[in-house]
Order: structure tokens, then C-alpha cells, then sequence
């Protein structure tokens, strides 16, 4: 799990930065969030599907998705598993059980509850596990979702991050509640609140959640309290809505999700400081290449847009082709 948070913070570090030279067009880091995405997915299995939201990169490297993957997908090429059809982060993998990420906030919880009970119905031993932010909970999507989630008895896990904003809006705005573990339980759902910024922690309640959903084919959820560390995206400026001290405070050594993990594998031998160094070293030049090898790939052929709609393309389609093709032949493209 270390190593990943690693991984994750190196491929962050490098993306969020890429975007800033203009390289890519979006990105959103998950620092801070390290131990709630990596340690989350660690706690479930490879045969559960998964909807995410936006900031589970780490979950998606955990599950085997490469580096190369997530840099042909944020450059958009032509080895893009999308095609450069959606936006950067914007991940998605068949083969993994990931379902690719819809910019639309909180859909996904819906999706999530409709696929659990398709599970269900088919009698599969497996779970489908659901990514959102205390944010999106406030979405009119969330609470119909956990509703028909508890009142049809579908095996679905509902992983919130609770990390403090939802893009601007800190929580003590958004709800006068205490977070979203409750409203589960209001539903009749099994909740449990852990501290998101212990791995250990995290990886326990996940795993014995999802236990207890196969054990009785109910759904859970469990609410990880951490914090965003970095802005929303590379759209947002942070320091517009919270102060230098806030950030400050919760970014110290003692609190931060990595640093911790580190500070206990390390008392215990396990992890030292030449580990460290070329975990580090090692991580940072791979995500380079990765990116470094995506640019230098070819765009995806513009007829690659009228795929994958239809098995076979409509006569509006194949007349909208040729005039885009026609188009593009006389301006010499």
C-alpha cells in the first residue's frame, strides 16, 4: 500500500505540474487522500466493480492500472482506452472493473445501486463498490441512491471521502448534520466513520464492510474523514476559500496519511531511509517516461469520433463523416 501512495503522490506531482505547462488540459491531485483511495481499494476484491468520482486514482493504480494508461488517457493519443474523447482523470478500465469516470457529480451513485442489484439478480458473490465526496452528497442523485440501495437489499459498499470542501464550500456549510455516516443509518443501512487518514484503519473498515455486505447481501457505507490537501483542480485556487494556517496545520507530518504509514513501517523495520530514496527516486522518473512517451504518440484519426455509437453507423452519421472528411480534405488536413 506504501508504495502506491508513493506512486500516487510522484504521478500527482508530475501531472499537476504538467498542466501547468500547458502539456495537459485539467488535473486533480489527491493529496492528502492518499491512504482514503489506495487503502480503500486494497480492502476490496479484483472481481468488484467499482464507480469512482474523481479523485481515485490511487484505487485504479492499486487495481493494476498502469502509468502509461493514465498518461495516454490525460494526453488523450491514440492509445487512450477512451479514445481522447473525455476529459483528463476522466479513467475507466473494462478489464479492471472500473467504470469510466463521469464528470456529472454524484451519477455514479445511482449507476452504483442499479449495478449492485443487477448483481443481486444474477446471485454473483461480489460487491460493487461506490466512490463520492460529502460533497456530492448533497447531490439530488445521493439520496434516492442510498434509498433504493437499502429498501431493495442490494450488495453495494458506499465509500465517502469526507475531505472537508466540496470545491469551496467547507462541510459546516454544505449540512448541519454530523457528515453522512447518519444519514445511512436514518436509511436503515450498516455505517461506519473512520479516520481516512490511517491506512491501516481504512483497509480494516473496508474489508470488514464488504464482509459484512456479502454476509448480508445489504449495503454499507463507510465515511472516511480525511483532508483535501491540494486544490479542487487545476481549475481552482484554494487559497481564495481557506487560510495559509488551516492548510498548515493539517498538512504537518503527524496527520498526513503517507507520513504516517511511513513512521510506522519504519519503527518496526520495515521501511528506511534509503527505501525511501529510491521508492522515490524510482517512482517520479517512471511517471516522467510515461508522460514523455504519451506526447510523443499520435492524436487518435478523427473518424474514430462516429465510433462505438452504433454497431453499424446511421446514414446521418455516415453523411456527417463524409462532410467532416470533406471539410478536412480541403483545408489540407
Amino acid at each position: 500500500m506504501y508504495e502506491t501512495m508513493v506512486t500516487l503522490q510522484a504521478l500527482d506531482d508530475v501531472f499537476y505540474h504538467a498542466q501547468r505547462q500547458g502539456r495537459m488540459s485539467f488535473y486533480m491531485q489527491a493529496a492528502g487522500e492518499e491512504a482514503a483511495t489506495v487503502c480503500s481499494a486494497a480492502g476490496l476484491e479484483p472481481d468488484d466493480e467499482v464507480f469512482g468520482q474523481y479523485r481515485e486514482q490511487g484505487c485504479l493504480l492499486w487495481r493494476g492500472f498502469g502509468l502509461q494508461a493514465m498518461a495516454d488517457q490525460c494526453i488523450g493519443n491514440v492509445d487512450s482506452l477512451d479514445k481522447g474523447r473525455v476529459m483528463p482523470i476522466h479513467y475507466g478500465s473494462k478489464a479492471l472493473r472500473f467504470q469510466t469516470i463521469s464528470s456529472p457529480l454524484a451519477t455514479q451513485i445511482p449507476h452504483a445501486t442499479g449495478a449492485a442489484l443487477a448483481v443481486k439478480l444474477a446471485k454473483e458473490d461480489r460487491v460493487v463498490a461506490c466512490y463520492f465526496g460529502e460533497g456530492a452528497a448533497s447531490e439530488g442523485d445521493a439520496h434516492p441512491a442510498l434509498n433504493f440501495a437499502a429498501t431493495l437489499r442490494v450488495p453495494a459498499l458506499f465509500i465517502v471521502r469526507n475531505n472537508g470542501y466540496a470545491i469551496s464550500t467547507p462541510s459546516d456549510e454544505q449540512f448541519a448534520g454530523d457528515g453522512i455516516a447518519p444519514r445511512a443509518l436514518a436509511l436503515g443501512m450498516d455505517a461506519i466513520r473512520v479516520d481516512g487518514n490511517d491506512a491501516l484503519a481504512t483497509v480494516a473498515a473496508v474489508r470488514d464492510a464488504r464482509a459484512r455486505v456479502r454476509a448480508t447481501g445489504a449495503p454499507a457505507l463507510v465515511e472516511l474523514m480525511t483532508y483535501r490537501l491540494s486544490h479542487h483542480s487545476t481549475s481552482d485556487d484554494a487559497s481564495k476559500y481557506r487560510g495559509a494556517d488551516e492548510l498548515k496545520a493539517l498538512s504537518v507530518r503527524a496527520r498526513h496519511p503517507v507520513d504516517r504509514l511511513r513512521a510506522y513501517m519504519a519503527e518496526r523495520g520495515h521501511w528506511d531511509d534509503d527505501d525511501e530514496a529510491s521508492a522515490r527516486a524510482d517512482t517520479r522518473a517512471e511517471v516522467r517516461a510515461a508522460l514523455d512517451a504519451a506526447e510523443a504518440k499520435d492524436k487518435p484519426h478523427v473518424d474514430t469520433l462516429f465510433d462505438d455509437v452504433y454497431d453499424e453507423l446511421t446514414p446521418e452519421l455516415e453523411k456527417q463523416k463524409a462532410a467532416l472528411n470533406a471539410w478536412m480534405a480541403a483545408k489540407g488536413e
